[in-house]
C-alpha cells in the first residue's frame, strides 16, 4: 500500500490524500498546501494556522474552505494547542468545534486526537513537523498525530496506536498509517543534543548521516516509520508522503526555510459513516 499521496486540485485549491485511506470509503481526508486561500505574503495563500500573525478573518475563511472540500463545516472540526509532546486524547461530538475559530478555545496540550465518531473532523498544523494519519478500518477509528523531533521521540505514533487499541479495541494490524510531508534529511540539519535523543529512542538505527562538523542531517519521517512498524503497524499498511516541506517551498510551508515566519498546512481525518 506504499503508493505515496495522491496530488489533488478543486478549483485553486490544491491538497494531498492518501489512497489506501480513499480505497476504503471511510473517511474524508487531506494534507493542505499553502495553495488555494486568501492570506497575503508571507502566509500565501491557504495558512491555517491561527498563531503565526496571519489576519485571524482569512484564516478563518480559508478553513471553512477547506472544511467545505471536505464535507464538513467549522462547527465540526477540532484542534488540540500543539506543545510537542505525546499526550493522545479520544474526542467526540460534545468537543466539535474546539479550536475551529481561535487557538484559545484549542483542546489544551494534546498533539494527538482519536475518534471513533463519523462527523468529527480532527485537525493538526504543521510547517515541517511530521503529520501521521491513523485509520482503522475494521473498528471504524482515525487518528491524527503531530510529530515534531520531540514528539518522535517520545515515540507519539506508537502512543497513538497504543490508545487506538486500549480504548478503542482496535488491533495495530489492522490499522492503516500515513506519513505526511515533512521536512527531509536533504534539510533536516541537527545538533548532538537531538541527535542523542535520536539514538535514544531508537538505538543503532537512527536515519542520519553526517553534516557540518558537530551537526547530522536526520530523517524525522523514516524515524516516525520505524515507530510505527515497533508499534506492530504492517510495513505495508504505511504510505510514505515523499515530499520535503522546505525543498518544496511552491506546495508547503516550511519553518526552517523560511526562517520562522511562514503559514501552516493541516492535516485533516474525518469518519463519514461509510
Amino acid at each position: 500500500m506504499d503508493q505515496g499521496f495522491q496530488l489533488n486540485r478543486h478549483d485553486d485549491l490544491v491538497y494531498l490524500t492518501i489512497p489506501s485511506f480513499t480505497a476504503t470509503g471511510l473517511v474524508a481526508h487531506a494534507f493542505t498546501t499553502r495553495l488555494g486561500g486568501m492570506s497575503a505574503a508571507p502566509y500565501e495563500s491557504l495558512n491555517l494556522g491561527f498563531h503565526v500573525g496571519d489576519t485571524p478573518g482569512d484564516v478563518a475563511a480559508n478553513r471553512e474552505r477547506v472544511c467545505r472540500l471536505l464535507g464538513a463545516g467549522l462547527s465540526q472540526l477540532v484542534a488540540g494547542r500543539q506543545v510537542h509532546g505525546n499526550r493522545v486524547i479520544t474526542v467526540d461530538a460534545s468537543q466539535a468545534g474546539r479550536g475551529a475559530l481561535s487557538g484559545e478555545d484549542a483542546l489544551p496540550g494534546v498533539d494527538a486526537l482519536v475518534t471513533a465518531e463519523p462527523g468529527v473532523l480532527l485537525s493538526s498544523y504543521y510547517a515541517d513537523c511530521v503529520p501521521l494519519f491513523f485509520l482503522d478500518p475494521v473498528r471504524r477509528v482515525v487518528a491524527l498525530a503531530h510529530a515534531g523531533w520531540k514528539g518522535t521521540v517520545l515515540r507519539i505514533g506508537a502512543e497513538t496506536v497504543r490508545h487506538m487499541e486500549e480504548h478503542h479495541g482496535c488491533s495495530a494490524g489492522d490499522i492503516l498509517a500515513a506519513v505526511g510531508p515533512a521536512i527531509g534529511s536533504c534539510c533536516y540539519e541537527v545538533d548532538q543534543p537531538v541527535i542523542e535523543a535520536a539514538r535514544s529512542c531508537l538505538p543503532g538505527r537512527v536515519p542520519a548521516r553526517p553534516g557540518r562538523p558537530g551537526r547530522w542531517l536526520l530523517d524525522l519521517p523514516e524515524m516516525n516509520r520505524l515507530i510505527l512498524l515497533e508499534a506492530g503497524i504492517r510495513p505495508g499498511h504505511i504510505t510514505m508522503a515523499g515530499y520535503c516541506t522546505a525543498c518544496r517551498g511552491d506546495l508547503f510551508y516550511s519553518h526552517r526555510a523560511q526562517n520562522g515566519r511562514t503559514g501552516r498546512m493541516a492535516s485533516l481525518i474525518m469518519l463519514t459513516g461509510g
